[in-house]
Order: structure tokens, then sequence, then C-alpha cells
């Protein structure tokens, strides 16, 4: 990759990750979502005495609903991927911060090049 495209490259996985965290939100938004719809059942259960029972009924409605259960694996899916995604911008930034280092001592021993002859006397 030549210098002047890291920028833009840099830039497009930056943007990846914010889709990325855009996505998890509103995961979490639906899952949470779910979890209400199980806390209106368990609070109207009579039958439920004590927190205890009240929490494992929670479990259990969740724990049997497919699309909770989907929206959980989904949920580890693209934190898997932000994950990923944060490495491969840092590996991108690392990637620029050497090509210009290069280009600095590419530029500098050019220069000492031109400096030789006076040097000498030439």
């Amino acid at each position: 990759m030549k210098l002047n495209e890291y920028p833009k490259a840099i830039a497009q996985a930056a943007q990846g990750i914010n889709e990325l965290d855009r996505q998890i939100a509103q995961l979490r938004q639906d899952i949470a979502h779910q979890e209400g719809r199980a806390d209106l059942v368990v609070a109207f259960e009579t039958t439920l005495k004590n927190d205890n029972q009240r929490r494992a009924r929670r479990f259990e409605i969740l724990d049997e609903n497919p699309e909770y259960q989907a929206l959980q694996f989904k949920l580890i899916h693209l934190a898997t991927q932000k994950a990923n995604a944060i490495a491969h911008l840092e590996y991108l930034r690392n990637q620029f911060s050497v090509a210009r280092l290069e280009a600095r001592s590419a530029i500098a021993e050019q220069l000492i090049g031109l400096e030789t002859p006076e040097l000498v006397g030439l």
C-alpha cells in the first residue's frame, strides 16, 4: 500500500468499527426487550414466592426463548468481529507509522548522499 492510501484505509476501518458498535447497541436493545418481556411474565406469576424463584423462572423463560438465544449468539459474534476490526485498525496504524519512518529514512539517506561530495571537497 502506498503511503497516501493509509489514511483512507484507516478511516474506513474506523467506520467499520463504528458500524459494528451500532449493530451491537441495537442487539443490546433487542436483548433488553426480550428480558423485559420475561420480567413482565414473571411479575404476574403469583405462584412465585421469593426473588430466587422469580430469578429462576426468568432464566427459564429466557433459556427457552429461541429468539433470545439467537440474539445472544449474534452479540457474541459481533463482539468478536469488533475485536478483530480493532486489531486490524491498529495494524493499519502501525503499518502507516512504519511506512512514514521508512520514507523519512529514505529522504535522509538521499540528503546525506547529496551532501557527501561537499564534505569531501569536490
